[in-house]
């Protein structure tokens, strides 16, 4: 919103100085966002040609001596055809800035004379595009004085950013009340217009519409014998100063009434309009050709003026071009109606019009102020065109109901903290045009026709406390509600950064996928529900609620993968959705290793033997990375427990289960199986996992933070290692768990390091060899102690796996 000084004066009667001004509007919530003091034309002076010579080098070009006001008469080469000896114009010296070419003047030689400084066309001063000779001033112009003061084109211009709920500042006059409530002035009333009326309009205004909060009111009034030409100067500097291009008198009275009270207009040339004007919506497939040139098609969506002849307006955004306003014009129809914020916000945003009436009117504007607008406009008129007035025709508005509001004065304190009395509580609500009523500590205020954004009491203390200064808010330490060293971040929060930073440290990227995908895939991992289909998908292939994380991850892996990018190593930890229901989300740590992506590295490698690098990733190294979120987020590994296979969307033979217990599933890894590889259009050694943070249980509470005391064993431990023949359906964890039970205290770890099969251990058979660490506590273990634990592995292991020790 642009505005400039003498403009908000008009309104405002005030001493402060532009720097005040700014202060204090930025101080009330209206931001300045940035001040042209028009410092820029200060060097420019009024100047006299005393003499113009032919230039001895040039026929184009004349040689002036110029009377500044200063000093000896100045040189200057000048090339416009009106330069002459007697002409007074705008002059600008060596060092001088020109806006309008955006050159600093230097001392120069023209065709061997030099030149010590330039006459100035409008175009040069960025005054408007006509360049065709320089300023041409009256004889009297007091020459040594500045020219921008007069031309009365040093009047600053202010602009303010305005939040969208103050559709009451898209006005000066809103501005001026305001910063006179805050002290800043007094608020100069508006003269009411006078005019003589004569006849009636004779064009109806037909509301066919159905739903009349579309356009709650319409007024017209037709002026007779009108003569359009230009603007007044006043009116044309003002317009061009907040970046409006004038244009002929009718129209520019519209604009300025747009920024000076807030009230857009329109102007219908009278003889072009055929009949009756109607209001309705739009018919399917509607053209009109509008003012800004273009053709718009229309819908039921949107809300029209139109006559016999068609569409004439798009209401309360632009009008069209058949019916505007020109030099011929005599017979002019001033509309002043109300529209629909929301649907002018719809109609603009679907058709891409962007213009100062739908700024306000999506905003809300004033509508008690529907009325005096048009007889503001018909004065303006009157006075700058001629003609006379009719009678106003005022269609379909029934008046504004004030909205009341229940105000205890101690709100002000209770929800700003500032202390401000009754009395200039009371005092900024009425500068600001509310009405107060009552007594005591309970008021009732009325709320202003222009204020659609005030509805309840905090909207109250909000002025109170703008105008009043927030700035006079000290600040204050928030009471602690738990101590210093308190825990601040939930258990879910803590297991989901530590996910996030453990497979950071192994290597893994973090992606975030969207949490919409196809239907197909949602079916292939378990989702596809009716209750999870979006009803407004943004894409065709987003239509479902993810039921996990690996379809997004799998197919962003073959995205790099097919620009050339195939070790690929990503995981994310986000939710997942298994119902429509709040406990229906789930908090999930997933990842996927592609091609030779593991934790050793990536890649062809020369010592492939030894270190592993180079081979495809596989179920081990899922595994791998489902372990280390678990032992991340806290949980006892001693008590996780894995079982063979996994979900269908998992390889059968190559995936697993981790559990704590037999019911709480913590997560499946493994290779992915091959048909849902070849429905999500993916390839390649892929492995990937998913570990459900919100299923894992939370940790006991400890007596104290402190951690207990590092105890070590002066016994040397012993390493015994086994070899059991079991089923080949028998799995590794079943015999490493058996053994560990045999004794909690001594056995501190159990691994497999060797698994065989042969023709010699038998059909159907498999040896295992596992390493069991044996710790002593508190004294040297004898043979016997070895023997009796021995015979406790061999015999759990027996028991529960059906396996015999190998000989």
């Amino acid at each position: 919103m642009k505005f400039t000084l003498s403009w908000l004066k008009d309104h405002l009667e005030t001493d402060a100085t532009l720097e005040e001004i700014c202060e204090r509007l930025t101080a009330i919530g209206l931001e300045v966002e940035d001040v042209d003091d028009k410092a820029a034309y200060k060097p420019f002076v009024i100047a006299k040609v005393v003499s113009a010579e032919k230039h001895p080098q040039a026929d184009r070009l004349k040689v002036l001596m110029v009377d500044i006001g200063a000093g000896a008469p100045v040189q200057v080469v000048c090339g416009a055809p009106n330069a002459r000896a007697g002409l007074v114009g705008a002059f600008a010296a060596p060092g001088t800035h020109v806006p309008g070419i955006d050159v600093t003047l230097a001392v120069g030689n023209i065709r061997g004379v030099e030149s010590r400084g330039m006459m100035c066309s409008e175009k040069e001063l960025d005054m408007s595009d006509n360049h065709d000779g320089i300023i041409d001033l009256p004889e009297d112009a007091p020459v040594g004085e500045s020219f921008a003061a007069y031309a009365g084109i040093d009047d600053p211009v202010i602009e303010i950013n305005l939040t969208p709920n103050r559709s009451d500042c898209t006005s000066i006059y809103g501005i001026a009340r305001d910063l006179a409530a805050s002290g800043l002035g007094r608020l100069k009333a508006p003269k009411p217009p006078a005019f003589k009326v004569e006849g009636t309009t004779p064009t109806e205004v037909i509301l066919d519409l159905d739903d009349a909060s579309l356009c709650p009111g319409f007024a017209l009034r037709l002026v007779r014998g009108v003569k359009n030409g230009p603007s007044p100067a006043w009116m044309q500097r003002r317009l061009t100063a907040i970046g409006l291009r004038p244009i002929n008198a009718l129209v520019d009275i519209t604009n300025y009434l747009t920024f000076d009270q807030g009230r857009p207009l329109h102007v219908f040339d009278a003889a072009k309009v055929k009949g009756n004007l109607t209001v309705r919506r739009a018919a399917e497939g509607e053209t009109v050709l509008a003012l800004d040139g273009r053709e718009y098609r229309l819908g039921p969506q949107n809300v029209v003026i139109s006559d016999e002849n068609g569409v004439e307006s798009i209401g309360g955004i632009m009008g069209g071009e058949h019916s505007g306003c020109d030099e011929n014009t005599v017979d002019v129809l001033i509309e002043s109606a109300l529209w629909h914020p929301l649907n002018i916000a719809k109609t603009g945003r679907s058709l891409g019009i962007i213009t100062d009436a739908r700024y306000r009117f999506e905003r809300g504007v004033d509508p008690e102020y529907m009325v005096p607008g048009l007889e503001r406009a018909t004065e303006l008129v009157l006075e700058l065109c001629g003609g006379t007035a009719a009678e106003a025709r005022v269609t379909g508005y029934k008046g504004y109901e004030p909205k009341v509001v229940d105000f205890p004065f101690s709100e002000v304190k209770r929800l700003t903290g500032l202390t401000v009395s009754k009395e200039e509580s009371v005092e900024i609500l009425t500068g600001l045009g509310f009405t107060v009523a009552g007594s005591g500590e309970r008021v009732s205020v009325s709320v202003p026709s222009w204020r659609p954004d005030v509805d309840g009491k905090a909207d109250l203390v909000e002025e109170v406390m703008r105008i009043h200064g927030v700035d006079n808010i000290k600040p204050e330490p928030l009471e602690r509600e738990v101590p210093v060293n308190g825990r601040i971040l939930t258990t879910l929060q803590i297991r989901t950064r530590a996910a996030k930073r453990a497979l950071a440290a192994r290597g893994m990227l973090e992606a975030v996928t969207w949490s919409f995908i196809s239907e197909d895939q949602a079916k292939l991992f378990g989702g596809g529900s009716a209750a999870l289909k979006l009803a407004n998908p943004i894409a065709a292939d987003m239509s479902d609620m993810r039921p996990s994380l690996l379809p997004g991850l799998l197919t962003a892996a073959q995205r790099n993968a097919d620009k050339g990018f195939g070790d690929v190593a990503i995981f994310e930890v986000s939710g997942t959705y298994e119902n429509d229901r709040p406990e229906g989300q789930r908090r999930v740590a997933g990842g996927i290793r592609r091609g030779t992506a593991t934790l050793s590295g990536a890649g062809r490698m020369w010592s492939n033997a030894k270190t592993g690098g180079g081979k495809n990733v596989d179920v081990f190294d899922a595994k791998a990375d489902a372990l280390a979120v678990i032992e991340a987020a806290g949980l006892p590994m001693a008590n996780i427990q894995i079982e063979q296979g996994g979900p269908d969307w998992y390889h059968p033979g190559r995936s697993g289960t981790i559990k704590m217990g037999p019911k709480i599933v913590l997560g499946h890894f493994g290779e992915f199986h091959p048909k849902v590889l070849e429905a999500l259009d993916v390839s390649g050694a892929l492995a990937g996992f998913e570990v459900f943070l919100d299923a894992m249980q939370e940790p006991k509470k400890k007596a104290t933070r402190t951690k207990a005391a590092l105890e070590l064993s002066p016994f040397q431990a012993v390493r015994r290692d086994f070899a059991f023949v079991v089923e080949k359906s028998v799995d590794a964890g079943s015999i490493l768990k058996a053994a560990a039970s045999a004794d909690r205290k001594l056995i501190t770890a159990v691994n497999v390091f060797d698994v065989f099969e042969g023709a010699s251990i038998g059909e159907g058979k498999k040896s295992v060899a596992i390493e069991v660490v044996i710790q002593p506590v508190e004294r040297t273990l004898t043979d016997e102690d070895f023997e009796a634990l021995t015979g406790r592995i061999i015999g759990n292991v027996t028991k529960t796996t059906g396996g015999t020790l190998r000989a």
